[in-house]
């Protein structure tokens, strides 16, 4: 039995209210409770595919080249609900830049895998700063994309995703890690490889339903304490997680950052020269 009818709005009529006045006279009851309504897919030129102008894409062919996750999250992202959206084959690649990206973290990753299991994580007392950062930015996200699925706003649990998995967790705080996985002599290098394990493993499973095989497979060679993403438990907001100082704190680092690679970039300071920074509190 189906409770939600996903369907495009030029079928309303030829196939979803024929679907509701047969429910309705034969079982005396509608036959789903939710219609949602999705634009249609067009060219990069904004036209309808059809056979006459040729311009249709094969959904195998793409699926071949980029990989069905990477196709799967383009046709998802990008456009408001109820709305066409234009099919761009660079936007394919983009996501199939993104799926490279994740294949890459989950491997540098499961290379750092050394713990002691008998030895568990102290939470949060054992935490650094930016352990706490990543955390509190993921249970923000948990409760984001939750209700945005809830809500049918796909497109925009997507979004977020992507924006978190890509500049949060693997730009800044894999990189924030690096001289505390390299050094075996910091007491907090356990914590380190803790936070990276727990948050890739939940942000996969946010990001399971629409990227179906990648997730599956990094899931399964990074942990061996549940047999399957599919019937794995849905990440939830916990209000222990919540370090909104610590969050504010590494915030602050990374506008410091941001704004120190826009001055030398002004000035075109090559990245390997080493420059001064005095702050002026």
């Amino acid at each position: 039995p189906t409770s939600v009818m996903v369907t495009g709005y030029d079928i309303i009529f030829f196939w979803v209210a024929r679907m509701i006045f047969s429910g309705m006279e034969q079982m005396k009851k509608e036959p789903f409770k939710t219609v949602f309504i999705h634009g249609l897919v067009r060219d990069d030129k904004g036209r309808k595919m059809s056979k006459s102008l040729g311009n249709g894409i094969d959904p195998l062919e793409m699926a071949e080249k980029y990989g069905a996750d990477a196709l799967r999250f383009n046709l998802i992202t990008g456009n408001s609900p109820g709305n066409d959206m234009r099919f761009y084959v660079e936007k394919c690649e983009a996501m199939r830049n993104f799926c490279n990206k994740i294949w890459n973290a989950s491997r540098f990753i499961q290379m750092n895998l050394t713990i002691d299991k008998d030895k568990a994580v102290e939470l949060p007392r054992d935490l650094a700063i930016e352990d706490k950062w990543i955390i509190s930015k993921f249970n923000t996200l948990v409760a984001d994309v939750t209700r945005n699925i809830d809500q049918y706003e796909l497109g925009l649990a997507a979004a977020k995703l992507n924006d978190f998995i890509w500049e949060n967790f693997c730009d800044w705080y894999i990189e924030m890690v690096k001289p505390r996985l390299y050094n075996d002599e910091d007491t907090t290098k356990k914590a380190a490889i803790w936070t990276l394990k727990k948050v890739l493993i939940d942000a996969l499973k946010l990001l399971h339903p629409y990227m179906p095989f990648i997730t599956e497979e990094i899931f399964c060679n990074i942990q061996d304490e549940e047999e399957s993403i599919m019937i794995s438990a849905w990440p939830v907001y916990s209000e222990a997680f919540n370090f909104a100082e610590d969050e504010n704190a590494i915030e602050t680092i990374k506008q410091a950052v941001r704004n120190i690679r826009n001055v030398r970039a002004e000035m075109n300071v090559a990245p390997s020269r080493k420059a001064k920074v005095f702050v002026v509190s």
